[in-house]
């Protein structure tokens, strides 16, 4: 097993329904620890970045106004294997295919409003963390 670092983002559903420390103590029960949290309001160049890989989508417009419309909390959370691990917990991105008992099962409506983002590699983990937690940030 392998000790990771991971990010993961409680998008606007999760943070305007309420369910922040629900879920974080989801992630708590499974064992991993909290390195890093705080509450950001996203800005266009952050997402241009973030979503880089769709960002030229026609569908993009709708995925960053969804995501600007409200502040999200960032999460750096470390353990034995956590990348796999939160993904298992979350379910599939697609909230609608997300079995109860996931967090999207019991908590997403479909792609977007599927209550967190999660890093999908160490690669991806270690670029997302450093894009929205500064030197210092992450314990």
């Amino acid at each position: 097993m392998a000790s990771e670092t991971t990010l993961i983002l409680f998008k606007p559903d999760c943070v305007t329904k309420g369910l922040i420390g629900e879920v974080l103590q989801r992630f708590e029960s499974a064992g991993f620890r909290v390195q890093g949290l705080k509450m950001i309001q996203l800005t266009d160049e952050v997402l241009k970045e973030h979503y880089a890989h769709v960002a030229d989508r026609p569908f993009f417009p709708e995925i960053a106004d969804f995501m600007k419309s409200s502040p999200v909390v960032a999460l750096a959370l470390g353990g034995e294997n956590v990348i796999s691990r939160v993904r298992d917990l979350l379910g599939p991105t697609d909230s609608k295919k997300a079995p109860g008992g996931t967090i999207r099962g019991d908590f997403g409506t479909d792609m977007m409003i599927n209550m967190c983002h999660a890093s999908d590699s160490p690669e991806a983990a270690a670029a997302e963390l450093k894009r929205f937690f500064k030197a210092g940030e992450v314990f």
